[in-house]
Protein backbone atom coordinates (compact mmCIF):
# COMPACT_ATOMS: atom_id res chain seq x y z
CA UNK A 1 0.00 0.00 0.00
CA UNK A 2 1.56 3.52 -0.91
CA UNK A 3 1.98 6.54 1.39
CA UNK A 4 -1.55 7.61 -0.25
CA UNK A 5 -3.19 5.06 0.33
CA UNK A 6 -2.48 4.74 3.84
CA UNK A 7 -5.03 5.06 6.97
CA UNK A 8 -5.02 8.21 8.35
CA UNK A 9 -2.67 9.85 5.18
CA UNK A 10 -3.76 13.39 3.48
CA UNK A 11 -3.28 13.99 -0.07
CA UNK A 12 -2.63 17.49 -1.14
CA UNK A 13 -3.57 18.47 -4.63
CA UNK A 14 -2.60 21.31 -6.14
CA UNK A 15 -4.89 23.33 -8.42
CA UNK A 16 -2.00 22.86 -10.70
CA UNK A 17 -3.23 19.07 -10.97
CA UNK A 18 -6.48 20.12 -11.93
CA UNK A 19 -5.64 22.93 -14.48
CA UNK A 20 -3.45 21.64 -16.87
CA UNK A 21 -2.47 21.90 -20.48
CA UNK A 22 -4.62 20.08 -23.05
CA UNK A 23 -1.58 18.54 -24.10
CA UNK A 24 -0.99 17.30 -20.76
CA UNK A 25 -4.50 15.76 -19.73
CA UNK A 26 -3.44 13.94 -23.55
CA UNK A 27 -0.53 12.36 -22.41
CA UNK A 28 -2.41 11.09 -19.01
CA UNK A 29 -4.62 9.12 -21.64
CA UNK A 30 -1.69 7.68 -23.48
CA UNK A 31 -1.58 4.59 -21.20
CA UNK A 32 -5.21 3.89 -21.12
CA UNK A 33 -5.45 4.31 -25.07
CA UNK A 34 -2.35 2.38 -26.10
CA UNK A 35 -1.48 -0.30 -23.51
CA UNK A 36 1.64 -0.96 -21.86
CA UNK A 37 4.06 -2.78 -25.12
CA UNK A 38 0.69 -2.79 -27.23
CA UNK A 39 -1.39 -4.41 -24.36
CA UNK A 40 -4.78 -2.30 -23.95
CA UNK A 41 -5.73 -1.42 -20.31
CA UNK A 42 -9.53 -2.57 -19.47
CA UNK A 43 -9.49 -1.47 -16.02
CA UNK A 44 -12.64 0.57 -14.99
CA UNK A 45 -10.08 2.97 -13.02
CA UNK A 46 -8.39 4.97 -16.19
CA UNK A 47 -8.21 8.81 -15.42
CA UNK A 48 -11.09 10.67 -17.08
CA UNK A 49 -9.89 14.21 -18.83
CA UNK A 50 -13.74 15.53 -19.20
CA UNK A 51 -16.46 15.34 -16.60
CA UNK A 52 -19.48 14.28 -17.71
CA UNK A 53 -23.04 15.47 -16.25
CA UNK A 54 -26.35 14.90 -17.03
CA UNK A 55 -28.68 17.73 -16.72
CA UNK A 56 -31.63 19.41 -18.05
CA UNK A 57 -32.25 20.11 -21.44
CA UNK A 58 -33.75 24.24 -21.49
CA UNK A 59 -34.69 23.33 -25.14
CA UNK A 60 -37.21 20.31 -24.86
CA UNK A 61 -36.83 19.75 -20.79
CA UNK A 62 -35.16 16.30 -21.66
CA UNK A 63 -31.85 15.12 -20.05
CA UNK A 64 -28.94 15.65 -21.69
CA UNK A 65 -25.28 15.53 -21.08
CA UNK A 66 -23.09 18.89 -19.59
CA UNK A 67 -19.14 18.18 -20.29
CA UNK A 68 -16.37 20.26 -18.54
CA UNK A 69 -12.76 20.23 -18.88
CA UNK A 70 -10.91 22.03 -16.49
CA UNK A 71 -7.75 23.01 -18.28
CA UNK A 72 -4.71 25.84 -18.26
CA UNK A 73 -4.71 28.54 -21.61
CA UNK A 74 -1.15 29.48 -21.87
CA UNK A 75 -0.33 33.21 -22.38
CA UNK A 76 -2.82 33.34 -20.00
CA UNK A 77 -4.87 31.51 -16.95
CA UNK A 78 -6.96 28.44 -15.53
CA UNK A 79 -10.30 28.60 -17.13
CA UNK A 80 -13.45 26.01 -17.36
CA UNK A 81 -14.22 24.87 -20.68
CA UNK A 82 -18.61 23.67 -20.70
CA UNK A 83 -20.07 22.29 -23.59
CA UNK A 84 -23.58 21.28 -23.20
CA UNK A 85 -25.77 18.56 -25.97
CA UNK A 86 -28.92 17.07 -25.96
CA UNK A 87 -29.56 13.47 -27.72
CA UNK A 88 -33.66 13.95 -27.79
CA UNK A 89 -33.27 17.22 -29.46
CA UNK A 90 -30.04 18.45 -31.34
CA UNK A 91 -29.59 21.17 -28.75
CA UNK A 92 -26.42 22.05 -27.72
CA UNK A 93 -24.15 25.08 -27.00
CA UNK A 94 -20.66 25.57 -25.54
CA UNK A 95 -19.24 28.24 -22.69
CA UNK A 96 -16.45 29.43 -20.98
CA UNK A 97 -15.79 30.63 -17.52
CA UNK A 98 -12.61 32.05 -15.19
CA UNK A 99 -11.85 29.58 -12.63
CA UNK A 100 -9.38 32.16 -11.22
CA UNK A 101 -10.27 35.21 -9.04
CA UNK A 102 -11.49 38.49 -10.16
CA UNK A 103 -7.82 40.49 -11.06
CA UNK A 104 -7.14 43.51 -8.53
CA UNK A 105 -7.23 45.50 -12.08
CA UNK A 106 -9.51 45.65 -14.52
CA UNK A 107 -7.75 44.96 -18.30
CA UNK A 108 -8.54 46.32 -21.86
CA UNK A 109 -6.96 44.85 -24.46
CA UNK A 110 -6.94 46.72 -28.21
CA UNK A 111 -5.66 44.41 -31.57
CA UNK A 112 -5.21 46.39 -34.76
CA UNK A 113 -5.73 43.90 -37.33
CA UNK A 114 -3.84 44.14 -41.10
CA UNK A 115 -3.68 41.19 -42.72
CA UNK A 116 -5.37 37.67 -42.67
CA UNK A 117 -3.32 36.06 -40.46
CA UNK A 118 -4.27 38.18 -37.39
CA UNK A 119 -7.81 36.76 -37.27
CA UNK A 120 -5.95 33.47 -35.59
CA UNK A 121 -4.75 35.04 -32.74
CA UNK A 122 -6.80 33.35 -29.88
CA UNK A 123 -9.21 35.65 -27.37
CA UNK A 124 -10.48 34.41 -24.14
CA UNK A 125 -13.75 36.50 -23.77
CA UNK A 126 -14.80 36.06 -20.68
CA UNK A 127 -18.96 36.94 -19.26
CA UNK A 128 -17.72 40.35 -18.19
CA UNK A 129 -15.77 41.76 -20.98
CA UNK A 130 -17.06 43.69 -23.77
CA UNK A 131 -16.32 43.31 -26.67
CA UNK A 132 -16.36 46.39 -29.67
CA UNK A 133 -15.45 46.73 -33.11
CA UNK A 134 -14.18 50.03 -33.32
CA UNK A 135 -14.13 50.97 -36.90
CA UNK A 136 -18.26 50.10 -37.53
CA UNK A 137 -19.26 50.90 -34.01
CA UNK A 138 -20.62 47.46 -33.49
CA UNK A 139 -20.33 46.25 -29.11
CA UNK A 140 -21.08 43.64 -28.43
CA UNK A 141 -21.84 43.53 -24.50
CA UNK A 142 -21.05 41.40 -21.66
CA UNK A 143 -22.60 37.65 -21.66
CA UNK A 144 -21.49 34.55 -22.81
CA UNK A 145 -17.82 33.53 -21.94
CA UNK A 146 -16.28 32.74 -25.07
CA UNK A 147 -12.82 30.52 -26.14
CA UNK A 148 -12.37 31.32 -29.77
CA UNK A 149 -10.11 33.22 -32.20
CA UNK A 150 -10.65 36.70 -34.01
CA UNK A 151 -12.46 35.02 -37.14
CA UNK A 152 -14.63 33.00 -35.10
CA UNK A 153 -15.55 36.15 -32.64
CA UNK A 154 -16.22 38.22 -35.72
CA UNK A 155 -18.28 35.54 -37.53
CA UNK A 156 -20.43 34.68 -34.80
CA UNK A 157 -21.49 38.60 -34.41
CA UNK A 158 -22.42 39.17 -38.22
CA UNK A 159 -24.81 35.66 -37.70
CA UNK A 160 -26.29 37.01 -34.68
CA UNK A 161 -27.28 39.79 -36.57
CA UNK A 162 -28.42 38.46 -39.66
CA UNK A 163 -30.33 36.34 -37.52
CA UNK A 164 -33.64 38.31 -37.46
CA UNK A 165 -33.25 40.45 -40.17
CA UNK A 166 -36.15 39.26 -42.36
CA UNK A 167 -38.48 39.90 -39.54
CA UNK A 168 -37.34 43.72 -38.89
CA UNK A 169 -37.15 43.76 -42.63
CA UNK A 170 -40.82 44.00 -42.77
CA UNK A 171 -41.06 45.60 -38.91
CA UNK A 172 -38.64 48.07 -38.79
CA UNK A 173 -37.30 48.75 -42.07
CA UNK A 174 -34.92 51.51 -41.24
CA UNK A 175 -33.13 49.31 -38.37
CA UNK A 176 -32.72 46.96 -40.82
CA UNK A 177 -31.13 49.16 -43.02
CA UNK A 178 -28.57 50.38 -40.63
CA UNK A 179 -27.94 46.59 -39.32
CA UNK A 180 -27.53 45.38 -43.07
CA UNK A 181 -25.12 48.17 -43.56
CA UNK A 182 -23.25 46.90 -40.50
CA UNK A 183 -23.37 43.16 -41.82
CA UNK A 184 -21.77 44.22 -45.22
CA UNK A 185 -18.89 45.85 -43.55
CA UNK A 186 -18.26 42.98 -41.05
CA UNK A 187 -18.44 40.56 -44.15
CA UNK A 188 -16.19 42.73 -45.94
CA UNK A 189 -13.44 42.34 -42.79
CA UNK A 190 -13.96 38.72 -43.07
CA UNK A 191 -12.95 38.62 -46.47
CA UNK A 192 -9.92 40.62 -46.04
CA UNK A 193 -11.01 43.92 -48.05
CA UNK A 194 -11.39 46.34 -45.04
CA UNK A 195 -7.80 46.42 -43.60
CA UNK A 196 -6.99 47.53 -41.28
CA UNK A 197 -9.59 47.87 -38.53
CA UNK A 198 -9.19 47.46 -34.63
CA UNK A 199 -10.43 44.85 -31.97
CA UNK A 200 -11.03 46.00 -28.31
CA UNK A 201 -12.25 43.89 -25.46
CA UNK A 202 -12.50 45.43 -22.05
CA UNK A 203 -13.09 43.53 -19.19
CA UNK A 204 -13.06 44.92 -15.32
CA UNK A 205 -12.51 41.43 -13.73
CA UNK A 206 -9.07 41.61 -15.78
CA UNK A 207 -10.19 37.60 -16.97
CA UNK A 208 -10.25 38.32 -21.01
CA UNK A 209 -7.11 37.72 -23.02
CA UNK A 210 -6.13 38.18 -26.90
CA UNK A 211 -2.88 36.55 -27.78
CA UNK A 212 -0.04 38.92 -28.52
CA UNK A 213 2.89 37.49 -31.46
CA UNK A 214 6.45 38.33 -30.77
CA UNK A 215 6.44 40.07 -34.12
CA UNK A 216 3.84 42.38 -33.22
CA UNK A 217 4.95 46.33 -34.26
CA UNK A 218 4.57 49.29 -32.20
CA UNK A 219 0.97 49.75 -31.52
CA UNK A 220 -0.34 46.38 -33.03
CA UNK A 221 -1.15 45.14 -29.45
CA UNK A 222 -1.99 46.57 -26.37
CA UNK A 223 -2.91 46.52 -23.29
CA UNK A 224 -4.16 48.56 -20.41
CA UNK A 225 -4.55 48.03 -16.68
CA UNK A 226 -6.96 50.47 -14.86
CA UNK A 227 -8.84 50.40 -11.71
CA UNK A 228 -12.25 49.72 -11.47
CA UNK A 229 -15.01 52.04 -10.73
CA UNK A 230 -17.14 51.48 -7.87
CA UNK A 231 -20.62 50.89 -10.56
CA UNK A 232 -17.88 48.39 -11.89
CA UNK A 233 -17.17 46.63 -8.87
CA UNK A 234 -20.86 46.60 -7.48
CA UNK A 235 -21.68 44.75 -10.72
CA UNK A 236 -18.66 42.34 -10.04
CA UNK A 237 -20.11 41.71 -6.61
CA UNK A 238 -16.78 43.03 -4.58
CA UNK A 239 -17.76 44.20 -1.09
CA UNK A 240 -18.16 48.67 -1.02
CA UNK A 241 -15.30 50.18 0.49
CA UNK A 242 -15.30 50.66 4.02
CA UNK A 243 -14.50 53.62 6.02
CA UNK A 244 -10.58 54.07 6.34
CA UNK A 245 -9.02 55.17 9.73
CA UNK A 246 -5.77 56.30 10.90
CA UNK A 247 -4.34 56.91 7.07
CA UNK A 248 -2.47 60.26 7.90
CA UNK A 249 -3.06 63.29 5.29
CA UNK A 250 -1.26 66.59 5.23
CA UNK A 251 -3.20 70.00 5.02
CA UNK A 252 -0.72 71.13 4.07
CA UNK A 253 -1.65 73.45 0.09
CA UNK A 254 1.92 72.22 -0.91
CA UNK A 255 3.40 69.33 -0.95
CA UNK A 256 7.32 69.69 0.47
CA UNK A 257 9.88 67.87 -1.96
CA UNK A 258 10.92 64.69 -0.06
CA UNK A 259 8.59 64.42 2.60
CA UNK A 260 6.36 61.31 2.88
CA UNK A 261 2.83 61.92 2.46
CA UNK A 262 0.32 58.77 3.71
CA UNK A 263 -3.30 59.27 2.65
CA UNK A 264 -6.38 56.54 2.08
CA UNK A 265 -7.26 54.77 -0.72
CA UNK A 266 -8.81 51.32 -1.28
CA UNK A 267 -7.19 48.21 -2.27
CA UNK A 268 -8.35 47.28 -6.21
CA UNK A 269 -7.80 43.56 -5.48
CA UNK A 270 -9.95 43.52 -1.90
CA UNK A 271 -11.68 47.02 -1.96
CA UNK A 272 -10.68 46.97 1.80
CA UNK A 273 -9.12 50.17 2.98
CA UNK A 274 -5.32 50.88 2.79
CA UNK A 275 -2.48 53.64 2.61
CA UNK A 276 -1.09 55.46 -0.33
CA UNK A 277 2.48 56.80 -0.03
CA UNK A 278 3.19 59.62 -1.99
CA UNK A 279 6.69 61.53 -1.96
CA UNK A 280 8.06 64.43 -4.42
CA UNK A 281 11.54 64.03 -5.80
CA UNK A 282 13.75 66.41 -7.69
CA UNK A 283 15.72 64.48 -10.68
CA UNK A 284 19.32 66.26 -10.64
CA UNK A 285 18.74 68.03 -14.39
CA UNK A 286 15.76 67.40 -15.53
CA UNK A 287 12.32 67.95 -12.91
CA UNK A 288 10.22 66.82 -9.92
CA UNK A 289 8.38 63.55 -10.47
CA UNK A 290 5.96 62.32 -8.04
CA UNK A 291 6.78 58.51 -7.02
CA UNK A 292 3.67 56.58 -5.63
CA UNK A 293 3.12 53.28 -3.55
CA UNK A 294 0.10 51.45 -2.58
CA UNK A 295 0.25 48.23 -0.26
CA UNK A 296 -2.28 46.19 1.22
CA UNK A 297 -2.06 44.45 4.40
CA UNK A 298 -5.27 42.25 3.63
CA UNK A 299 -4.88 40.66 0.67
CA UNK A 300 -1.00 41.67 -0.05
CA UNK A 301 -1.63 43.83 -3.50
CA UNK A 302 1.48 46.44 -3.84
CA UNK A 303 2.02 48.61 -6.74
CA UNK A 304 4.35 51.61 -7.32
CA UNK A 305 4.21 54.20 -10.26
CA UNK A 306 5.65 57.66 -11.49
CA UNK A 307 4.20 60.67 -12.12
CA UNK A 308 5.42 63.52 -14.16
CA UNK A 309 4.15 67.46 -14.42
CA UNK A 310 4.67 70.38 -15.36
CA UNK A 311 3.20 71.69 -18.68
CA UNK A 312 3.07 70.08 -22.03
CA UNK A 313 6.24 70.91 -24.53
CA UNK A 314 5.81 71.98 -27.72
CA UNK A 315 8.13 68.83 -29.19
CA UNK A 316 8.28 65.22 -27.97
CA UNK A 317 11.50 64.02 -27.47
CA UNK A 318 13.37 60.87 -28.29
CA UNK A 319 16.31 59.71 -26.48
CA UNK A 320 18.59 57.38 -27.19
CA UNK A 321 21.48 55.06 -25.27
CA UNK A 322 24.17 52.32 -25.82
CA UNK A 323 24.61 50.46 -23.16
CA UNK A 324 28.11 48.72 -23.58
CA UNK A 325 29.09 48.27 -19.79
CA UNK A 326 27.84 47.56 -16.78
CA UNK A 327 27.77 50.93 -15.82
CA UNK A 328 25.71 51.77 -18.24
CA UNK A 329 23.53 49.02 -16.70
CA UNK A 330 23.60 51.13 -13.52
CA UNK A 331 22.13 54.17 -14.86
CA UNK A 332 18.88 55.89 -13.67
CA UNK A 333 15.87 56.06 -16.09
CA UNK A 334 12.73 57.31 -16.01
CA UNK A 335 10.02 56.08 -18.46
CA UNK A 336 7.10 57.97 -17.80
CA UNK A 337 3.32 56.32 -18.91
CA UNK A 338 3.71 58.34 -22.22
CA UNK A 339 6.72 56.54 -23.70
CA UNK A 340 7.59 53.95 -25.77
CA UNK A 341 10.29 51.65 -25.03
CA UNK A 342 12.25 49.95 -28.29
CA UNK A 343 15.58 47.78 -27.68
CA UNK A 344 16.35 46.55 -31.09
CA UNK A 345 18.92 44.53 -30.57
CA UNK A 346 17.00 42.57 -28.47
CA UNK A 347 13.51 42.51 -30.45
CA UNK A 348 11.92 44.36 -27.83
CA UNK A 349 8.80 46.56 -28.55
CA UNK A 350 6.82 48.10 -25.45
CA UNK A 351 4.21 50.68 -26.19
CA UNK A 352 3.26 53.57 -24.08
CA UNK A 353 0.76 52.62 -20.94
CA UNK A 354 2.02 49.15 -20.79
CA UNK A 355 4.42 49.33 -17.68
CA UNK A 356 3.35 52.81 -16.49
CA UNK A 357 5.69 55.21 -14.86
CA UNK A 358 8.97 53.97 -13.57
CA UNK A 359 11.81 55.13 -11.92
CA UNK A 360 14.36 52.58 -11.62
CA UNK A 361 17.79 51.59 -13.51
CA UNK A 362 18.47 50.44 -17.05
CA UNK A 363 18.79 46.97 -15.38
CA UNK A 364 15.66 47.15 -13.02
CA UNK A 365 13.70 48.16 -16.19
CA UNK A 366 14.74 45.44 -18.67
CA UNK A 367 14.22 42.36 -15.83
CA UNK A 368 10.68 44.25 -14.91
CA UNK A 369 9.95 43.77 -18.72
CA UNK A 370 11.48 40.40 -18.61
CA UNK A 371 9.37 38.94 -15.85
CA UNK A 372 5.85 40.77 -17.05
CA UNK A 373 6.68 39.47 -20.31
CA UNK A 374 7.36 36.20 -19.05
CA UNK A 375 4.49 35.25 -16.90
CA UNK A 376 2.61 35.75 -19.30
CA UNK A 377 4.38 33.57 -21.60
CA UNK A 378 5.35 30.36 -19.66
CA UNK A 379 4.48 30.44 -15.93
CA UNK A 380 0.62 29.83 -16.65
CA UNK A 381 0.52 27.14 -13.34
CA UNK A 382 1.30 24.52 -16.22
CA UNK A 383 4.64 22.90 -17.19
CA UNK A 384 6.89 25.72 -19.12
CA UNK A 385 5.35 27.20 -22.09
CA UNK A 386 2.71 24.64 -22.33
CA UNK A 387 1.53 22.43 -24.68
CA UNK A 388 -0.49 24.59 -27.01
CA UNK A 389 2.76 26.36 -28.03
CA UNK A 390 3.98 25.07 -31.17
CA UNK A 391 7.90 23.87 -30.95
CA UNK A 392 9.14 26.78 -33.28
CA UNK A 393 6.82 29.39 -31.40
CA UNK A 394 8.42 28.02 -27.83
CA UNK A 395 12.17 28.03 -29.51
CA UNK A 396 11.65 31.87 -30.65
CA UNK A 397 10.29 32.86 -27.14
CA UNK A 398 13.12 31.09 -25.52
CA UNK A 399 15.87 32.51 -27.86
CA UNK A 400 13.74 36.07 -26.82
CA UNK A 401 14.67 35.56 -23.55
CA UNK A 402 17.85 34.12 -23.36
CA UNK A 403 18.80 37.70 -25.32
CA UNK A 404 16.94 39.68 -22.33
CA UNK A 405 18.86 37.41 -19.97
CA UNK A 406 22.12 38.30 -21.29
CA UNK A 407 21.61 41.99 -21.49
CA UNK A 408 21.30 42.14 -18.09
CA UNK A 409 23.94 40.17 -17.21
CA UNK A 410 26.19 42.56 -19.19
CA UNK A 411 26.97 39.96 -21.71
CA UNK A 412 25.07 41.59 -24.77
CA UNK A 413 25.45 45.30 -25.92
CA UNK A 414 22.36 46.98 -26.65
CA UNK A 415 20.32 50.13 -27.42
CA UNK A 416 17.39 51.41 -25.63
CA UNK A 417 15.55 54.47 -27.12
CA UNK A 418 12.82 56.17 -25.28
CA UNK A 419 10.29 57.81 -27.56
CA UNK A 420 8.19 60.34 -25.92
CA UNK A 421 5.63 62.55 -27.03
CA UNK A 422 5.40 64.41 -23.16
CA UNK A 423 9.48 64.87 -23.25
CA UNK A 424 9.00 63.56 -19.86
CA UNK A 425 11.20 60.69 -20.00
CA UNK A 426 15.23 60.74 -18.71
CA UNK A 427 18.05 59.08 -18.84
CA UNK A 428 21.16 59.50 -15.97
CA UNK A 429 24.54 61.26 -18.06
CA UNK A 430 27.65 60.28 -16.22
CA UNK A 431 29.28 63.18 -17.18
CA UNK A 432 28.96 66.91 -15.89
CA UNK A 433 25.55 67.97 -16.95
CA UNK A 434 27.31 70.79 -19.10
CA UNK A 435 28.84 68.49 -21.38
CA UNK A 436 27.63 65.66 -24.01
CA UNK A 437 27.53 62.13 -23.05
CA UNK A 438 29.09 59.78 -25.84
CA UNK A 439 26.45 56.74 -24.95
CA UNK A 440 23.26 59.36 -25.08
CA UNK A 441 22.01 60.88 -28.04
CA UNK A 442 18.75 63.37 -27.76
CA UNK A 443 16.31 65.09 -30.45
CA UNK A 444 13.35 66.93 -30.56
CA UNK A 445 10.60 65.96 -32.84
CA UNK A 446 7.32 67.23 -33.96
CA UNK A 447 4.57 64.90 -32.37
CA UNK A 448 2.53 63.25 -35.74
CA UNK A 449 -1.34 64.05 -35.45
CA UNK A 450 -1.98 60.29 -34.35
CA UNK A 451 0.35 61.01 -30.83
CA UNK A 452 -1.85 64.56 -30.45
CA UNK A 453 -5.55 62.59 -30.60
CA UNK A 454 -4.11 59.89 -28.17
CA UNK A 455 -2.81 62.45 -25.50
CA UNK A 456 -6.44 64.34 -26.00
CA UNK A 457 -4.75 67.35 -27.06
CA UNK A 458 -6.60 68.04 -30.36
CA UNK A 459 -9.73 69.00 -27.50
CA UNK A 460 -7.72 70.78 -25.43
CA UNK A 461 -8.67 74.81 -25.15
CA UNK A 462 -6.45 76.86 -23.52
CA UNK A 463 -7.37 80.20 -25.05
CA UNK A 464 -10.43 81.89 -25.43
CA UNK A 465 -12.60 79.46 -22.89
CA UNK A 466 -14.10 81.99 -20.73
CA UNK A 467 -15.99 83.57 -23.81
CA UNK A 468 -17.66 79.82 -24.45
CA UNK A 469 -18.69 79.65 -20.94
CA UNK A 470 -20.25 83.11 -21.05
CA UNK A 471 -22.17 82.31 -24.21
Amino acid sequence: MSAAEEPGHTTVVSPNDFFQTIGQKAEHLAPATNGTNGVAHTGDDDEKVVEEIESLCMNCHANGTTRMLLTAIPYFREVILMSFSCDKCGFSNSEIQSAGTIQPKGSRYLLRLSDMADFERQVVKSDTAVVKFIEIDLEVPAGRGQLTNVEGLLSTVIEDLDLGQEARKEQAPEVYAKIDEIIKKGRAMLAGDAFPFRLSVDDPAGNSWITPNMRDGVGKWEKHEYVRTPEQNEALGLAPAEPSTGAQATADDDIIPDQVYEFPATCPGCMHPCTTKMQMVDIPHFKSVVLMSTVCTDCGYRSNDVKTGGEIPELGKKITLRVETAEDLARDILKSESCELECPELNLQVNPGTLGGRFTTVEGLLTQVRNDLHSHIFETGASEGGDSLMADERSRWTAFFDGIDAAIKGEKKFTVILTDPLASSYVQKTVDADEEDPQVSMEDYERTDQEEEDLGLHDMKTEGYEADNAN
